[in-house]
């Protein structure tokens, strides 16, 4: 994450904290992140990881995208998967559609956690063959196939082969009553 990008993450969650009125130890309690950690990220001079981030997104209740600060091109990784924002879009009734490039390294596995209820993925794939889904019950997909499910619960992505994969990833979340004061 280049230092612009990684500083307004780090206003962006710091804002995102404030308005939901979560000290830093309270929110990093809740997203299992450590306190020096959140606070490093905070001030822009930590890059998370895309864990690190979903886990604090769905701490906070908000999508991915408003800790990126809407920032088409930013990308965030973890070992072996690397996520570029192509769009986020909030509509009038505050449903969030978020648009991701993924690239899966070969033999790469990424768990995620919940993203909360009534949260959709449709993850199609581009290139090479990938296994996804919610935890026990992934589903395999290649080329041009699309796999769907609701994330409210454990799910996991996984390259299979030995070749990179890569997928269009669309998160779909429904409006929050909070997201209002956003």
């Amino acid at each position: 994450m280049n230092p612009q990008v990684a500083a307004a993450v780090g206003a962006r969650l710091r804002e995102t904290r404030r308005v939901r009125a979560l000290s830093v130890g309270a929110l990093a309690a809740r997203a299992g992140v450590g306190k020096g950690s959140l606070s490093e990220i905070e001030n822009g001079v930590r890059n998370p990881t895309l864990s690190t981030l979903y886990a604090l997104a769905g701490a906070l209740g908000v999508p991915l995208a408003t800790l990126l600060a809407e920032r088409a091109g930013a990308e965030i990784a973890s070992p072996g998967i690397v996520a570029r924002l192509l769009d986020a879009t909030r509509h009038a009734d505050g449903t969030t559609v978020e648009v991701y490039l993924l690239h899966l390294d070969p033999g790469a596995r990424h768990p995620s956690t919940a993203h909360g209820p009534g949260v959709v993925e449709h993850l199609l794939v581009t290139h090479g063959r990938v296994r996804a889904g919610p935890s026990g019950r992934e589903t395999e997909a290649g080329p041009g196939e699309t796999l769907t499910w609701e994330s409210a619960t454990t799910h996991a992505y996984r390259s299979l082969g030995d070749t990179p994969a890569e997928a269009v990833l669309t998160i779909r979340s429904p409006s929050r009553d909070d997201d209002q004061r956003e």
